[in-house]
């Protein structure tokens, strides 16, 4: 008759042997392809195997012993084997230590067992050598789950982890029965009989690890109504247990009341567990529970991300809008909807719609709906809210919702902190159901729709501001060569007093507002078109200041002008080009007194070079006036001018790679010269610009 320690050990070995089998019947059965799969179905044969040999050992079978040994050193070997596969998977130094070590403790595991066998005691004793042979081997396997472990890359740990903890605590486990053995000779008998089920006890970390990574080729599937059961009788188990041992407590050291107060705990505890038992709320949420940390998701997530990413990306050739009612409507087989947007007067208005009827409905953004998604982030579920209003915390649907025909999801778009914007979406075309793994499906796609559309609403209101300073700016100098036709014209009335029987200045007058009707009609066109309508073509520097001299041939003082060398052609617009020129002239005819001198030169440097020189001796300007504010927009000396001229002249030349410099003086006088980079001696090089 056995003792009841072998019958613990029977027992145990025999169901950790079931175990193992079953499991590895399992992993054979969900095996897909090459990977660490085989390496850990073998394994789990292996140890099924020794756990058999152990429990018939414990029963007292003859030659069951060297069975034991011999599948002990089996599972030993597999096990490793196991482990190095996957390390080899991911480390790229590709280490030699860990096989050459495992070659050598099984290569040292199977000599030992041939030398006692063989009687011969060149080793010592052998059954010492074997304990110590295993010692080793535990402590080995712990170095390996630890270097397993601190090769994987961090964001990958969480795969391996479970695996990891489970041959961690096999290791510790052998660690302590061969250390214990060593010391004292022999092997604890207690804790050798529930080796085997210390060793099974580690298969549930071992499948959650097979579950997590896919590289093993083994794809694990658990019935979710078989775990949800599972998990409910078990916490159900666990509590009853707690209210036992509590009620066992409060008898035994509750004095003449402990009976009493057991029996009042045991029934508040059974009180309760029914309540949880049969409410649908708390057996849903144990089913969510469930569902999310037990079980794989129901989308590949970096699939769905991808694909709403270019969904979204396809928005910068289409209507950004109308993609991300697509896009949101794909994740959940909707028809179509409807977006709604800020528009910047605190209403929501409608951007996009597809596959819905026209709609102009208006919402307010402080609207009910609004507020409430904007402070919860939930999508309103139009189906779940008519069956169960109490689950959206008493919030009233609007009636504008009502409004929406077939509305069946209103998924809301939130950058930041703030509501820009929702998106209704229709009625599925086939039966959807939407659980929880759909709503964050949802949430995290309405936040990337969220952000692409906030950053279109700023490129769209950047678009808008620099158009405005664009048409601003050429107002600015419009209105600035406006102030110098007027000009021409006050001067000319002046002069229509003293000068209107004189033949020859009437035909000067006819042709000074013949040349000012020009010049406003340009004007006027290139204000209306928003940009130059001439195209840059050779014009002749010393015809423009000709012309320039011409019509300020009533200004004083007078005009001199030097040309050294003729002709000299620059590539440029004609109009603005003689209006930059005009405006440094005018402004030196401004500054200069009626006795003073003015005088535009034009020559070519060293270089090749044209260059355009006007002189006066005009009021000048000091050097820090010079440096920091004369080719600033709206800065001038005069009391009636604009700053714009200069400014102009500037940015003109710098667009056709020259430069303004300037030499000034106060109560000497300013020279200006405009270096011009490109000089072309005749027409005939450049090509015909006017057709």
């Amino acid at each position: 008759m056995i003792s009841d320690t072998a019958q613990l050990a029977v027992w145990g070995y025999a169901l950790a042997a079931i175990a193992f089998f079953l499991f590895g019947l399992y992993v054979l059965a969900a095996q897909r392809g090459r990977g660490a799969g085989g390496a850990l179905l073998a394994a789990l044969m292996a140890s099924a195997f020794w756990c058999g040999s152990s429990a018939l050992f414990a029963s007292g079978v003859p030659y069951a012993s060297l069975a034991t040994v011999l599948t002990g050193i089996a599972r030993e070997a597999a096990w490793f084997w196991f482990v190095l596969q996957l390390i080899r998977q991911i480390d790229v130094r590709h280490r030699r230590w860990p096989a050459l070590m495992t070659i050598a403790l099984i290569g040292g595991r199977m000599l030992t067992v041939f030398i006692d066998m063989s009687g011969v005691g060149i080793l010592g004793n052998g059954a010492q050598n074997s304990i110590l042979l295993q010692l080793l081997s535990g402590i080995y396997m712990l170095v390996l789950a630890e270097h397993l472990y601190r090769t994987l890359p961090a964001e990958s740990r969480w795969g391996l982890k479970p695996l990891c903890l489970a041959l961690g605590a096999s290791a510790v486990f052998d660690i302590y029965l061969f250390a214990d053995a060593f010391l004292f000779g022999q092997i604890d008998p207690d804790a050798w009989a529930i080796r085997g089920s210390a060793h099974a006890l580690v298969l549930p970390l071992i499948a959650a690890s097979a579950a997590r990574v896919p590289g093993w080729s083994i794809r694990l599937a658990v019935s979710r109504e078989l775990a949800f059961h599972t998990t409910a009788l078990a916490a159900s188990g666990a509590y009853l247990l707690l209210v036992a041992g509590a009620g066992y407590y409060v008898r035994y050291f509750g004095g003449e009341w402990g009976r009493a107060l057991q029996l009042a705990l045991l029934f508040f505890g059974l009180l309760a567990f029914g309540v949880v038992v049969f409410s649908g709320a708390q057996r849903a949420r144990l089913r969510v529970f469930i569902n999310k940390h037990l079980f794989p998701y129901r989308y590949d997530y970096r699939a769905e991300w991808l694909k709403f990413t270019n969904a979204l990306d396809a928005g910068e050739e289409h209507d950004l809008s109308q993609v991300t009612i697509a896009a949101l409507a794909d994740l959940v087989e909707s028809a179509g909807g409807a977006l709604w947007l800020a528009d910047g007067d605190g209403t929501m208005r409608v951007k996009a719609r597809l596959n819905m009827p026209d709609c102009d409905i208006a919402v307010p953004a402080d609207d009910p709906a609004c507020v409430f998604m904007e402070k919860h982030g939930w999508v309103l579920n139009l189906e779940e809210y008519r069956m169960r209003p109490r689950t959206y915390e008493g919030f009233k649907l609007p009636s504008w919702l009502y409004g929406i025909d077939d509305a069946w999801l209103v998924v809301p778009l939130i950058s930041g902190d703030a509501l820009i914007g929702f998106v209704v979406l229709l009625s599925p075309r086939t039966p959807f159901d939407i659980n929880w793994e759909v709503l964050d499906l949802l949430k995290t796609a309405q936040r990337q729709a969220a952000s692409y559309l906030a950053r279109m609403q700023v490129a769209e209101a950047l678009i808008e501001a620099r158009k405005f300073d664009a048409f601003n700016r050429m107002s600015a100098f419009v209105v600035h060569d406006l102030k110098n036709l007027v000009a021409q014209l006050s001067l000319m009335l002046k002069n229509a007093e003293r000068h209107k029987d004189n033949p020859e200045f009437q035909a000067d007058m006819l042709e000074t507002v013949a040349h000012v009707e020009q010049k406003m009609r340009h004007l006027m066109m290139q204000l209306q078109k928003k940009s130059a309508i001439d195209r840059d073509k050779p014009v002749e520097l010393g015809d423009i200041l000709r012309r320039i001299r011409k019509s300020k041939s009533h200004d004083r003082p007078l005009l001199s002008l030097e040309i050294e060398s003729e002709p000299l052609w620059v590539k440029a617009n004609p109009e603005r080009l003689e209006r930059v020129i005009g405006h440094v002239v005018q402004n030196a005819l401004d500054a200069t007194d009626d006795d003073g001198m003015v005088v535009a030169c034009l020559a070519q440097d060293s270089a090749g070079k044209a260059v355009v020189r006007v002189t006066d001796t005009g009021c000048g300007m000091t050097p820090e006036f010079v440096r920091h504010q004369l080719f600033k927009p709206f800065q001038t000396t005069k009391s009636s001018g604009m700053g714009i001229g200069v400014f102009e002249a500037r940015q003109y030349l710098l667009s056709l790679g020259g430069e303004i410099v300037v030499d000034s003086a106060p109560g000497v006088g300013t020279t200006m010269t405009l270096l011009f980079s490109e000089v072309t001696q005749t027409p005939a090089a450049e090509p015909q610009m006017e057709e």
